[in-house]
């Protein structure tokens, strides 16, 4: 066992056997030499009392001490010094550098919290030097030690640099009369207790990755080993490199800056980056604390930066995330989406996505054994889940046990829905999806290409994984399409359709709350919005596209040009994202023929012909709803759409309910009177008159 201070002890130490027993062993020792340094400590000052007294012409004081006896002391303590591994007052010198005269007076000052008898015998000296306080200060250390240095108190010194020592300096007093203290972790330390610093709690956050029943998948595996090597490169005097880890998955980054951690023998710690201070002073505390922590700790430190937006600092200073990592000398992960530059210290960036298709498709049949032959591939190649994610919910699915309910391939999907929903439902409108391919009434054409979309997106993983596409192309894997036609004509309809056809969630796009004025903010929402839905593939619907994607104007001032950049930025999206978006126009002539081009799908939703029409009166009443004859070929001559439609059944359902009656014709053609008021068309009244007849 090199250090016995290697690990971190105390409140929550777990160490195999054998480190157990070296470590009981040298806390033994430590105690030994702690036990013949406070020895040689007590008849050192027991000795000068005498000495002092003696010089001061008030007669000795018979200690029965004398310098023989302070000199066999000295030399116990010595070769208890000379104890493999050191003990902790040599390890804590060495690390911060402290001269002989410094060590001294540390022990002198954590002998007061080590030793009762210590505090009446420094007392008494006190009082015989003429001190008021009974605590040590500078001037007994002067007196006490040999080779006495002015400069041990200096600022830049170790004993105040970290804060090793506790000043009580009231008003004017000198520096060297004032009460010096121990600092509470350092007396925890030198008796061989190592764990960080109390007043760290309130900034650090556990990071609670747990135990995998797996290792890494060889794609992050690989950056884990990148990162080992690199770091294991840095030469030993100089500051490692801060590791930027890039990305919208936090779990994945965290589970490779453990795994690094740990091949570095080193324990991991988070902050989030929004806990640091913004008071230059408060930081510099807390930069100087946690420095002083990957000295005495084999520690690193995970700075999350995932969400924080970084607030603007006061003019002439420094971000505080830079300012925290040029007084750190420890290393660093940053976890931030993107690279940041200007961090006041070395960076080196490492992309982590989540397993690939094919290692996620390995851990689903890992973990779910032969439970479900044919979901590792169906939950692959739709949803994109890191490990922790994948074992979680088979473990769960599994537990839940067959029962009465429903079959452990539809629990483990559902289960995937359920996890992949709440990173989207904040951002988009989650429509329940009800509408079945019997429901919706278009042209043979049309539907036969809402057929082809959801086979598309059931069967790509097999055509790009397996059958080699993805290697012949670098963009396009997202499946896209347009669907155009006036209102009511059933887009939206379709995009239920085929979610439920899919057993996807279908979510409504708000562009009024995607696009911004302010430059650049546009694209942070689109960007927010596909990386939610990335992980469950969900169905993306852009309603009222065209007040997006309307023709790319001409560059005339600096908005047109970022209005242009924001649309691309749309389109590169698009085609990236590996599940299906669907925009919704009803100005097909508005939108740029450039832009048509790189969309799969076009699907003109044509306003319903009669023969149309009369099939979506006949479906439109559920089969519970009392209705009395309705003559469907004579309310299919109505020039409505689908939409329309359904606003007159459903006010016709409610006029019969009222009445208590069942609907009737002249309900509904009173409900059709309001339809048309209310679209503002013209009625011919001799249309309804033949209706009623």
């Amino acid at each position: 066992m090199k250090n016995p201070l290697a690990f971190r002890q105390g409140r929550t130490s777990k160490y195999p056997a054998n480190q157990m027993d070296n470590l009981t062993h040298w806390q033994q020792h430590n105690q030994q030499y702690l036990a013949a340094a406070l020895t040689w400590l007590r008849l050192r000052l027991l000795h000068g009392l005498a000495s002092w007294t003696s010089r001061s012409g008030g007669g000795a004081i018979a200690s029965g001490i004398n310098e023989s006896e302070v000199n066999q002391a000295a030399a116990a303590m010595a070769q208890a010094e000379k104890m493999e591994p050191p003990p902790a007052l040599v390890i804590l010198g060495k690390r911060l550098g402290l001269s002989r005269f410094e060590q001294n007076l540390l022990l002198l000052c954590a002998a007061m919290e080590l030793d009762l008898d210590m505090i009446a015998l420094c007392t008494q000296v006190q009082q015989q030097l003429g001190h008021l306080q009974g605590n040590p200060n500078f001037g007994l250390a002067l007196r006490l030690f040999d080779e006495p240095a002015w400069d041990a108190l200096s600022s830049e010194r170790p004993l105040r640099y970290w804060q090793l020592l506790e000043i009580n300096q009231p008003g004017a007093q000198p520096l060297i009369a004032s009460a010096l203290r121990a600092d509470e972790r350092i007396v925890n330390y030198l008796k061989g207790l190592n764990y960080p610093d109390d007043r760290l709690e309130s900034f650090l956050i556990p990071l609670e990755v747990g135990s995998l029943p797996t290792e890494l998948p060889p794609s992050q595996q690989t950056t884990v080993e990148a990162i080992v090597r690199c770091l294991q490169g840095t030469a030993q005097n100089q500051r490692p490199p801060v590791i930027q880890l890039l990305g919208t998955d936090s779990l994945s980054k965290q589970l490779v800056a453990t795994q690094a951690s740990a091949a570095l023998g080193l324990n991991l710690y988070r902050l989030p980056v929004g806990h640091l201070p913004q008071q230059a002073s408060e930081l510099e505390t807390l930069a100087r604390l946690w420095q002083r922590e990957s000295i005495l700790l084999p520690i690193a430190l995970y700075l999350d930066a995932q969400e924080s937006e970084g607030k603007s600092p006061a003019e002439g200073q420094a971000p505080p995330l830079a300012r925290f990592l040029a007084r750190n000398t420890g290393l660093c992960f940053l976890s931030t989406r993107e690279s940041r530059s200007h961090l006041g210290r070395p960076t080196i960036a490492f992309d982590i996505a989540k397993p690939t298709t094919a290692e996620q498709k390995a851990v689903w049949a890992e973990a779910l054994g032969a439970a479900a032959p044919e979901s590792p591939t169906r939950l692959a190649g739709q949803f994109n889940l890191n490990l922790p994610e994948i074992w979680e919910i088979a473990e769960n699915s599994l537990a839940e046990g067959e029962g009465v309910g429903e079959k452990l391939p539809t629990r483990l999907w559902d289960a995937c829905l359920r996890r992949t929903c709440p990173h989207l439902d904040t951002l988009a409108q989650r429509l329940e999806v009800k509408a079945t391919w019997e429901d919706i009434v278009l042209p043979e054409k049309e539907t036969n290409l809402l057929r082809q979309i959801a086979a598309q997106v059931k069967q790509r993983s097999q055509v790009y994984q397996h059958w080699g596409f993805d290697r012949k192309m670098n963009r396009g894997f997202g499946i896209n399409a347009l669907f155009a036609g006036d209102s009511g004509t059933g887009k939206t309809m379709a995009a239920e359709v085929i979610a439920n056809d899919l057993h996807l969630n279908l979510y409504r796009i708000d562009l009024s709350a995607v696009v911004s004025k302010y430059i650049g903010e546009t694209e942070k929402n689109l960007r927010r919005l596909f990386d939610a839905a990335e992980d469950g593939g969900a169905i993306l619907f852009f309603d009222e596209a065209d007040a997006l994607f309307g023709k790319r104007s001409e560059v005339k001032d600096s908005h047109d040009r970022y209005a242009n950049i924001e649309i691309n930025y749309l389109l590169q999206r698009m085609e990236a994202y590996r599940g299906l978006a669907i925009l919704a126009t009803n100005l097909r002539s508005a939108l740029d023929r450039a832009f048509l081009r790189r969309l799969r799908f076009l699907i003109d939703f044509p306003f319903p012909g009669a023969g149309e029409r009369q099939r979506i009166w006949q479906g439109a009443f559920p089969p519970e709803t009392p209705v009395e004859e309705l003559d469907y070929e004579r309310l299919s001559r109505f020039n409505l759409t689908g939409g329309s439609i359904h606003n007159i059944v459903l006010n016709a359902a409610f006029m019969g309910a009222a009445k208590g009656t069942p609907v009737t014709m002249p309900l509904v053609l009173n409900a059709i009177r309001i339809e048309f008021d209310k679209l503002e068309r013209p009625i011919n009244e001799a249309e309804f008159y033949e209706i009623h007849d």
